[in-house]
């Protein structure tokens, strides 16, 4: 967590290899991946949602999920119906071409569309912003459904605290690029943190 600008898209894209890293390691699961390429990262079981809604626009969700499909190292296609199991409100839309969802089922697409590489570390950029409460609560029970029922790590990037709280066992606000404060997920709401992150 932290105000704008203070360097947590920049460290979500060096952790998948989007931005090479300046100085430090990158290690994932024991192993040091800092000059690792984002899709041997992938390979390893990151997977990643962008800030914004990122989807292929012109392909239907069905061949939004595909495509990352084919991409993959996985070749059994029940990983599809997994992701779309996770959020059911994308089965009546697989014809419809992504670029004509609401962006609360555009979200929901690219996480699905990450869920399709079998992850083992999701990384997801603020995946609440501008999006209606409804589908925030959603978003939100799926995360905890996943962390819960598969074991599915979690780094999250979030400015909606109550969110971020209530899905955060630990929290590392930053500040120009440095780590000012960690500690518990209960913790977020301590005077002291919302002092950190109030604009």
């Amino acid at each position: 967590m932290g105000r704008n600008g203070v360097g947590k898209t920049t460290l979500l894209n060096t952790v998948m290899g989007v931005l090479p890293a300046r100085s430090g390691t990158v290690v994932f699961d024991g192993r040091d991946i800092t000059r690792m390429p984002t899709h041997r990262r992938v390979g390893l079981g990151m997977g990643y949602v962008p800030q914004g809604h990122e989807t292929f626009p012109h392909l239907t969700v069905l061949e939004n999920l595909r495509v990352t499909w084919e991409a993959g190292t996985t070749r059994d296609k029940s990983v599809i119906d997994e992701a779309l199991d996770v959020f059911p409100r994308l089965t009546p839309l697989l014809k419809r071409r992504a670029g004509f969802l609401s962006g609360g089922q555009q979200q929901q697409l690219a996480i699905a569309r990450a869920l399709v590489t079998r992850p083992r570390l999701l990384i997801l950029d603020e995946p609440t912003e501008g999006i209606q409460p409804s589908i925030v609560a959603e978003i939100e029970d799926a995360i905890e459904r996943l962390h819960r029922e598969r074991g599915l790590a979690v780094l999250l990037v979030e400015q909606y605290l109550d969110f971020a709280t209530r899905l955060a066992d630990r929290f590392t606000v930053l500040d120009a690029g440095v780590v000012v404060h960690e500690g518990a997920g209960a913790e977020l709401h301590d005077e002291r943190v919302r002092g950190l992150l109030a604009v």
